[in-house]
């Protein structure tokens, strides 16, 4: 046996350990490879009986060595092809991966190695392309600490010798061509640590598709070449999306909106809820959908907030492409979409990133720091550049790969805070001996720096509940960059307040007061979220107290006084019709109830709303602005009342809005107004439309001169029991 190898440039050593997938620097001896004036060929196949390689028609038969290494000559520079045959006389032709050089070029691998190649996913993932007219799919993980990397699937039978990746240089990057692998191929990677352990098999972290769960596999996907038709709403989303624009958002839980119950109770597809959602959502007068995360997760119960694939859709509703055709049909409507994204944590599932290499690669290695103890999850080591930029380069990928107008980012507080849900002794200070986690503050500017250069007129939102200072202002003044923060503060008092009986509310009217005192510090959204409604919180309707008319009245006034009140709004699913029981993520709404006269009487009202709110400057040009409001009476806790002036630009009517959160009808109620004159009642949630009683001032009232309130003109009001009105100066 021995004595082939003198005819042979391989050792018997080498030979084994390429059948034991050992050489762990195989392209160093696979492929065409020149050893004195010849040029040798060495391949691998583990079903061939006999393999050669074909040089245009030719074939140059190589010797089988020993298992599945072959190696022989083949004329120098030239191109070929190898050609198996097996046992039974069947042949397959295909070309040798390792005929191809390296793809990366010596500026990527600077970036990669700095952390800052912004396009992260172009290099790496699994890329469909074409080189030297061959067509394949270029594969590129990084994993520094890994002996071996090979890329493995049903084109290799799953076989972690067949494809060994070659290193690129010092960055911990791997990288091989496969060629005749396309879309629809699954794959994940084989890693050997540096115990010459192999791990279990990882999907990829810049896959652009996986299996459908439970199966766990990355899919090779060509996101390239879709043809959006959204340029309109490109041109002029800056301004949809403004501090002074009207922004009303609808949350949707994708998997849970709408289901079809004649195929298995399964969701809406991408494509069809392009059609039902957005139509849907423009028929209610939202200015935006915020999508729960669509990053490909593993649990359903954890709504995908802990998610495994960050550069892959979910394939639950569909293929990247079809996700592009939602976002585009949305555009197409005039209708943003901002997609959760969810950086703060991750799940420690086998085939995901945790232990990636056989190291604590993109998490920390002490749990104090790198364990998140309310979600039992991992934290990622935002101080590592290579780490920082996998999750900033993921921000602008959603963003310019799929046109996203924004994004929510998912518990920023946990992020910021290194002491966060941990009791002392549990976390580490940071290097000034404080709680702040100054890498995660220094991740967040960067992200959003990053979006806001690369991506003019998208918007971030935080989901942060601490009063942890300059959220939303711009990095360049000391603030986290985001345009947005979600105001929690607003939406726990004034919950707290909606929930008791109205006898107590007098006790507890500066729950609806307090948010004014910050309500300019950041850019706020006001969010009744999915977080109210889950979890034995009950639906906003169970909330309410009293019986069914109190109930339905006390919501209607709820969100008119959070539709007039400073701030853009959010509003999940299902309780723009007060859906009567808490959201279940494994059903979907309640329509049936939709189409009670209570419920759809709701309905019209949110939709009134939005388009009160869309239609009228002063009720959103200031949102954010401390002169776009004015109280008029904020003391009147004994009656439980309270009325503001909203305020536009110069020209733009004011509007005054008055609230009573007591079940007493109230006549003859004076309230002060900036000016006398007619002013239109431009919405009552007592109007029969919404399912109340009509009751209120015929459409509009005439202010006199008397002095009220500290204004210089007043008006008589009948002001209907649990009610919100608003009025608009002609």
């Amino acid at each position: 046996m021995n004595d082939i190898y003198q005819t042979l440039p391989l050792t018997v050593e080498q030979v084994a350990q390429l059948n034991a997938g050992s050489y762990y620097r195989s392209s160093e001896i696979l492929g065409p490879h020149k050893h004195g004036r010849a040029t040798w060929v060495t391949a691998l196949d583990q079903g061939a009986e006999t393999l050669e390689a074909v040089v245009g028609s030719k074939p140059y038969p190589l010797t089988r060595v020993d298992g599945i290494v072959f190696c022989g000559k083949v004329p120098a520079n030239k191109k070929y092809i190898l050609r198996g045959t097996g046992s039974d006389g069947a042949t397959w032709d295909y070309a040798d991966a390792y005929r191809f050089g390296p793809v990366l070029t010596d500026f990527d691998e600077y970036l990669l190695g700095e952390g800052s190649h912004n396009q992260l996913w172009r290099v790496l993932g699994a890329k469909v392309t074409s080189i030297e007219k061959v067509d394949g799919t270029q594969f590129a993980v990084w994993a520094p600490n890994a002996k071996r990397v090979s890329v493995v699937g049903d084109f290799n039978a799953w076989d972690g010798r067949r494809h060994i990746m070659r290193p690129c240089g010092s960055t911990g990057v791997w990288e091989l061509f496969v060629p005749g692998v396309g879309d629809g191929h699954p794959y994940k990677y084989e890693l050997i640590g540096q115990g010459g352990k192999v791990l279990p098999l990882k999907a990829d972290p810049v896959g652009f598709g996986s299996q459908h769960p439970p199966e766990t596999a990355s899919i090779v996907r060509d996101i390239s070449g879709y043809g959006w038709k959204d340029k309109s709403w490109m041109k002029t989303r800056a301004d949809l999306q403004n501090t002074d624009a009207p922004i009303s958002i609808y949350e949707v839980h994708l998997g849970s909106w709408k289901r079809i119950w004649d195929q298995g109770g399964r969701p809406l597809s991408y494509k069809e809820a392009a059609i039902d959602l957005i139509g849907y959502a423009k028929d209610m007068g939202f200015t935006h959908i915020e999508l729960m995360p669509i990053s490909e997760f593993p649990f359903d119960g954890s709504w995908g907030y802990q998610p495994v694939g960050l550069y892959a859709p979910t394939i639950r509703f569909g293929p990247p492409h079809e996700f592009r055709d939602l976002i585009d049909a949305a555009h197409q409507a005039g209708i943003g979409v901002l997609l959760d994204w969810v950086p703060g944590h991750f799940p420690s599932d086998a085939h995901g990133l945790a232990q990636f290499d056989g190291t604590h690669l993109y998490e920390h290695a002490d749990p104090k720091e790198g364990f998140h103890q309310d979600w039992n999850t991992l934290i990622p080591n935002y101080g590592r550049v290579e780490v920082a930029n996998y999750l900033s380069a993921n921000a602008l990928y959603w963003l310019e790969e799929y046109h996203l107008d924004g994004l929510r980012v998912d518990a920023v507080a946990s992020m910021l805070y290194r002491d966060y849900s941990r009791n002392e002794g549990e976390w580490v200070p940071n290097k000034h001996g404080g709680r702040e986690n100054l890498e995660a503050i220094s991740l967040l500017q960067r992200v959003n720096t990053l979006a806001y250069g690369e991506n003019p007129g998208i918007m971030t939102v935080a989901e942060e509940s601490t009063s942890f200072p300059k959220v939303s202002a711009p990095v360049d003044a000391g603030g986290l960059g985001f345009g947005y923060k979600w105001n929690m503060g607003w939406m726990n008092d004034t919950l707290v307040y909606i929930e008791m009986d109205p006898v107590h509310r007098k006790h507890h009217h500066h729950e609806l007061t307090r948010g004014i005192s910050y309500a300019f510090s950041e850019n706020f959204i006001l969010p009744i979220s999915h977080d109210e409604v889950v979890h034995g919180k009950g639906s906003m309707l169970e909330k309410m107290p009293g019986n069914e008319w109190e109930k339905f009245a006390n919501l209607r006034a709820y969100y008119a006084f959070m539709w007039g009140h400073p701030g853009k709004k959010l509003l999940f699913m299902g309780c723009e019709f007060a859906q009567p029981s808490e959201w279940d993520h494994d059903a979907q709404l309640d329509w049936d109830a939709a189409q009670r006269p209570n419920h759809k009487g709701l309905q019209n009202l949110v939709r009134d709303l939005n388009k009160v709110y869309r239609e009228t400057p002063a009720l959103h040009v200031k949102d954010t602005v401390h002169d776009g409001f004015e109280w008029i009476d904020w003391n009147d806790a004994e009656s439980s009342t309270l009325s503001f002036v909203r305020h536009g630009n110069a020209g733009d009517p004011p509007v005054v809005v008055v609230c009573n959160f007591t079940p007493i009808e109230r006549t003859g109620f004076r309230i002060g107004v900036p000016a006398t004159g007619n002013w239109s009642e431009i919405l009552n949630t007592d109007a029969s439309r919404y399912g109340g009683e009509n009751r209120g001032n015929m459409g509009g009232v005439d202010a006199d001169s008397t002095g009220w309130h500290g204004q210089r003109a007043s008006f008589d009001i009948t002001l209907p029991p649990l009610s919100v009105l608003m009025f608009q100066q002609k």
